[in-house]
């Protein structure tokens, strides 16, 4: 609900700057290569280093709905002023990117400006603008080479006055550095391909950074955390308790590059989403370079920050199969554990079968709001690995709000240490992507 306001805030802000500020955006000067940019030396074709670069970029990630057709689009997304869906970015030249020039594929790749008219900032414009021309060249070589799709995408579904799309020329304008990324001579290699990977490619910040009243980022708050499409994308700031600096570098890797981490459970959502189409297939030079340019970014605290318990006192009272007494508070939340969670999460949270199945020190099981876990009790998860799909089920068809509820007030007690505050009216709205 504060994102809706806030986003109307934002529409009447854009209307009104229209009538005083210059509609267009200066392009920029472009990005040059420098030894931070580019794909790793073992991709020696354009298309190779595109498609690696596609990966770090997460275009697959937008660009693809379930069971459809690699690029093509179709994907909605539900935002708090309306829903919108990616285009296609098959090489199709009536439905797709076929027709474009290698500058109007910069263009809207980099500017946000493509033949149709202004990109709404769903897509990350803002971030790609740092990536050098050579890289989004390459990623433009490599879409050539996919499957050409002719399908037209659903319109977007916006009200006035956000479907009025000459506004987002201010928008750009206000919001929408032009800045490109510079190659930091005072910081090593390591480091500068780790901050061009989580900027002008992975576009971190894009979940991970608070939005202001403009929906544009709070750079002074960046990677601390926001609450975003109904998902909390944790703080991923070196804060000593609400960050990353408690986990070690190899914790930090393996979860980047695979989805868990001992001590620190697994990815959910859109996070599980990123490391599917993104992280796992990067290199593991890139995702040191990853973790090298976080450790080293400026501590914040955040807002709602989360404090994980490291051992709960019911669950260390717990046994796998059995539950230490949580109160008749949790009368419900038990029983439903009991019947639908316990036998792959087991009572103590430490799992069974699976290390994706460990509950503890998970952000997600200590956040008051249960704003995650919710989500993922109603939809499940996925996370492919080396071998394999890791799945929990979703359990909104067969779960009705009241008892989602209790389950995830119970698993917040009982694997966080925490007084959940989960009610059946917010499992209602995280239903409807509220």
């Amino acid at each position: 609900m504060r994102l809706r306001y806030l986003a109307i805030a934002a529409g009447v802000v854009v209307i009104a700057l229209a009538g005083v500020a210059q509609i267009g955006r200066d392009n920029g000067e472009p990005v040059t290569a420098t030894p931070a940019t580019g794909a790793p030396a073992m991709f020696t074709t354009l298309a190779a280093r595109g498609e690696y670069l596609a990966r770090a970029a997460d275009c697959l990630g937008c660009h693809v709905t379930g069971g459809g057709k690699p690029y093509a689009g179709g994907r909605s997304f539900d935002l708090p002023f309306g829903r919108i869906y990616s285009t296609n970015i098959t090489p199709d030249p009536e439905t797709g990117i076929g027709r474009f020039t290698e500058q109007q594929f910069v263009d809207a790749v980099q500017h946000g400006k493509a033949p149709r008219g202004n990109l709404y900032p769903a897509m990350p414009y803002a971030a790609y603008a740092s990536m050098s021309r050579e890289d989004v060249l390459a990623i433009r070589a490599y879409l050539e080479t996919v499957e050409p799709v002719k399908t037209t995408v659903p319109a977007n579904e916006l009200p006035f006055p956000f479907n009025q799309r000459w506004g987002l020329a201010v928008w750009k304008r206000i919001f929408a550095s032009t800045a490109p990324a510079r190659y930091d001579g005072q910081k090593t290699l390591l480091w500068n391909r780790g901050a061009y990977l989580a900027g002008a490619l992975g576009h971190c910040a894009e979940c991970h950074t608070p939005r202001n009243v403009g929906f544009g980022l709070k750079s002074s708050e960046s990677l601390s955390g926001e609450t975003l499409l109904g998902q909390r994308a944790y703080n991923i700031t070196p804060d000593a308790a609400h960050g990353i600096d408690s986990w070690t570098n190899t914790q930090l890797e393996k979860y980047l590059s695979t989805g868990h981490a001992d001590g620190h459970g697994s990815a959910t959502g859109p996070m599980a989403e990123v490391i599917n189409y993104s992280l796992r297939h990067l290199t593991p030079g890139d995702i040191s370079a990853l973790v090298a340019y976080l450790r080293e970014g400026q501590a914040k605290t955040g807002a709602n920050p989360i404090t994980v318990s490291i051992e709960p006192s019911l669950a260390r009272s717990s046994g796998a199969v059995y539950a230490a007494d949580a109160g008749l508070a949790h009368a419900r939340g038990l029983q439903v554990f009991a019947n639908q969670c316990a036998g792959c999460h087991q009572f103590d949270g430490t799992g069974r079968g699976s290390p994706f199945a460990t509950l503890l020190g998970a952000k997600t099981v200590n956040d008051t709001a249960g704003t995650n876990l919710v989500k993922v009790i109603l939809e499940g998860s996925s996370l492919q690995t080396a071998h394999g799909a890791e799945r929990m089920p979703g359990f909104g068809m067969s779960l009705d709000d009241g008892d989602i509820a209790a389950v995830s007030n119970y698993v917040l007690a009982q694997m966080g240490d925490k007084s959940g505050v989960v009610s059946a009216q917010d499992v209602a709205r995280a239903r409807t992507g509220q």
